[in-house]
């Protein structure tokens, strides 16, 4: 193969159980990859930025818009924030953790559970289930839906047009089959309507943030995330859980987002492929992963790599996550103060409109109206194709018999899968009401923190030696079980016997 160290020769790396063995190439240079002489900071904003601007589009939804400010705005900032940013915090490393894998791999991470014992045959369908009771019953869906049936009528929805609520959140998913469908590139597609909204949602957010609410709210919200603090009195382990759970993006399921990675080119993602979009040339994507030697060569490229990987997340993801839940929740807990009216489960996605439409005008009820929908929509974009995304992977990965049918051209079984799914989640969402489904999914992320930062720790211990993580690393991963399985077990007692494990 090309790119082999000749000193060794080796071509295969063993790892793991159930999966073949990682062929063998050099780390490639990120100038390389990004198709530039030089990565200078302009070059690094234009070309290596991306995968997490996809994962804050997602968390910047459920979480940052709907969760938090609820919680906020129902219970104050002490006892809540300090949640949100171990939150963040925990999630942003164990991200990295997930990253990690696919740079030093490029297999992305439904793919290499597989090879965490007994094998592929467990790990492979369990991982999908997990992932798919957590989300399928589309609540980010409804809720974007419901954002924009104000946003056209100019009111909030009455309890007898909660099904029209529900189309417009089945229209927009067919938007979300368009985008990646016109797309030369999924990944690309993702990140740039990423680019665009997150972008302009923050910067509206920021001005009517600053224009409207006064200096105090803003010291109490920032002040809350930083200061330790029994939780409020009332509030359940389980509707903490829940902000926990999305603060940022999913916990224990993060791994869902982060295959764009392999994508983006990432690493050893780079040496394995990418998913097309219908307009796109033709790709295949390599069924088995690239690994590296330890040569010093590679050893210097990893470090360059995973310099990238920390900027991109430090920067880009925890930054715009902090952001993105301190400017809601501080916005609503204003709005909350001023009209004396709380926010309820079912009108939290269209709350903040509502009151600064009743406070300021009808301007401000639109342009926040949008701003929801905006927010909403970017989850439901995040999630819907990650859906796809992932079983596609999976299957792909671990069925020749789907190979051959398809003739290695993953966009044969992606598409036609996304409009069957598109099918299940337009009966899915007529469960409950969005946010009681938004908070069903976050707790089932817990769940996710139970059994996934562990099959990471034995992937990783056997990565290249250069690739691998330090002992900190491991108790990060122990601390994420540990701080969102807390909550999951609270919300499986609540969920059961119908009464709060603990109650503060």
């Amino acid at each position: 193969m090309a790119g082999i160290d000749p000193r060794t020769q080796q071509s295969e790396f063993p790892l793991g159980v159930s999966r073949p063995p990682l062929d063998v190439a050099d780390l490639p240079q990120p100038e390389e990859v990004f198709k530039v002489s030089k990565l200078g900071p302009l070059q690094v904003i234009q070309f290596v930025i991306g995968p997490s601007l996809i994962a804050l589009g997602i968390s910047i939804g459920s979480g940052e818009w709907l969760l938090g400010p609820q919680a906020v705005g129902s219970f104050g900032f002490i006892g809540i924030g300090w949640v949100i940013t171990v939150s963040a915090v925990l999630q942003t490393l164990y991200n990295i953790e997930i990253a990690r894998y696919v740079l030093a791999t490029g297999e992305v991470p439904i793919v290499g559970f597989g090879r965490v014992p007994p094998g592929w045959k467990l790990w492979v369908p369990l991982s999908l289930i997990v992932f798919y009771f957590a989300f399928i019953f589309g609540g980010w869906a409804a809720g974007a839906g419901q954002g924009l049936f104000a946003l056209f009528a100019g009111r909030v929805h009455r309890p007898d047009e909660l099904e029209y609520v529900r189309l417009l959140g089945i229209g927009l998913l067919l938007v979300v089959f368009l985008i990646t469908a016109l797309a030369r590139k999924v990944s690309r597609a993702l990140e740039l309507a990423n680019w665009v909204i997150v972008g302009t949602l923050l910067l509206v957010l920021i001005v009517v943030t600053i224009a409207i609410v006064p200096g105090n709210v803003w010291w109490d919200g920032v002040a809350g995330l930083v200061t330790p603090a029994a939780p409020p009195e009332g509030i359940t382990a389980t509707q903490l859980g829940a902000l926990a759970g999305f603060t940022a993006l999913a916990s224990g399921l993060n791994w869902y987002a982060m295959s764009h990675y392999r994508d983006k080119g990432y690493g050893m993602g780079h040496r394995v492929g990418f998913i097309s979009g219908m307009r796109g040339e033709r790709k295949e994507i390599k069924p088995v992963g690239v690994t590296f030697l330890d040569t010093p060569e590679n050893t210097a490229l990893w470090k360059r790599w995973y310099r990238l990987l920390r900027l991109d997340m430090w920067g880009v993801f925890f930054a715009g996550a902090m952001i993105g839940m301190l400017l809601p929740t501080i916005l609503m807990s204003h709005l909350v103060a001023t009209s004396g009216v709380a926010p309820t489960a079912a009108n939290v996605p269209t709350y903040t409109a509502e009151q600064l439409g009743q406070q300021y005008g009808p301007g401000l009820f639109y342009l926040m109206l949008l701003v929801g929908v905006l927010i909403l929509f970017s989850t439901q974009l995040g999630i819907f194709e990650a859906l796809v995304r992932n079983f596609t992977d999976a299957v792909h990965a671990t069925s020749p018999k789907l190979r051959a049918r398809i003739e290695g051209d993953p966009r044969r079984f992606y598409y036609p899968f996304m409009l069957l799914l598109l099918v299940v989640i337009a009966f899915a969402i007529h469960l409950a009401l969005p946010v009681e489904l938004v908070q069903i999914s976050a707790n089932m992320s817990n769940l996710g923190a139970l059994m996934f930062p562990f099959a990471l720790m034995y992937l990783n211990s056997r990565l290249p030696k250069a690739a691998r993580p330090r002992a900190w690393h491991y108790v990060i991963l122990v601390l994420n079980v540990l701080f969102f399985g807390f909550f999951f077990v609270n919300f499986v007692y609540e969920f059961l016997t119908g009464t709060a494990l603990v109650r503060f």
